[in-house]
């Protein structure tokens, strides 16, 4: 549509709705009703809200009235439950610590143990160290009495042997030698 088109339409409805009226209104009566209107559908959502809150209110003071010693027993009784748990716990602590030291000193134990049967028996050692001595003397007399011809040094080295090493296998080689020594030369006494 174009301008004048538009114009020429307001201008048919102006005639079509003639002049204006003249009405008289009261607006202050308006006024009051639309006020009244607006405080009862304020004032009756606000009062009856108000009802339920007070009614809610009491209800929840007689309520809590009533939990607060409940509440408080229940408390006291989770209290007294904590309590038990914390000294069980502890005592359970305690046992768990004890056997750990009881597992850690038996380690210690079988590793001690461990040790002591890979060392070697000193008594054995020593007797194996004092019957090779004295087989080596009894060996030297050997040597000294039939390669050397020294009859003398193998006989004091046979009496040395059984005057240091009387309990050995060797003291008593040296005393077998000595009597086929005696043996083999009766005139001389040794």
């Amino acid at each position: 549509m174009t301008e004048d088109k538009i114009q020429h339409l307001i201008q048919s409805a102006d005639r079509t709705a003639g002049p204006p009226v003249q009405v008289s209104v009261d607006l202050s009566v308006i006024h009051r009703r639309a006020r009244r209107r607006h405080l009862v559908t304020l004032l009756v959502p606000v009062a009856a809200a108000a009802v339920i809150l007070v009614a809610l209110g009491v209800w929840g003071v007689s309520i809590r009235l009533g939990k607060t010693v409940s509440e408080q027993k229940k408390i006291a009784a989770l209290q007294m439950q904590v309590k038990q748990l914390q000294v069980r716990t502890d005592a359970t602590l305690k046992l768990i610590q004890e056997v750990l030291e009881d597992e850690r000193r038996q380690r210690r134990l079988d590793q001690l143990q461990t040790e002591l049967t890979s060392i070697p028996d000193t008594l054995q050692e020593v007797r194996k160290q004092v019957e090779k001595t004295a087989f080596i003397m009894v060996y030297q007399a050997d040597r000294m009495y039939r390669d050397l011809n020294q009859r003398d040094s193998a006989i004091r080295t046979y009496e040395r042997t059984i005057e240091l090493f009387p309990q050995t296998e060797s003291a008593e080689v040296a005393r077998q030698r000595l009597t086929e020594m005696q043996k083999s030369q009766p005139n001389k006494q040794i």
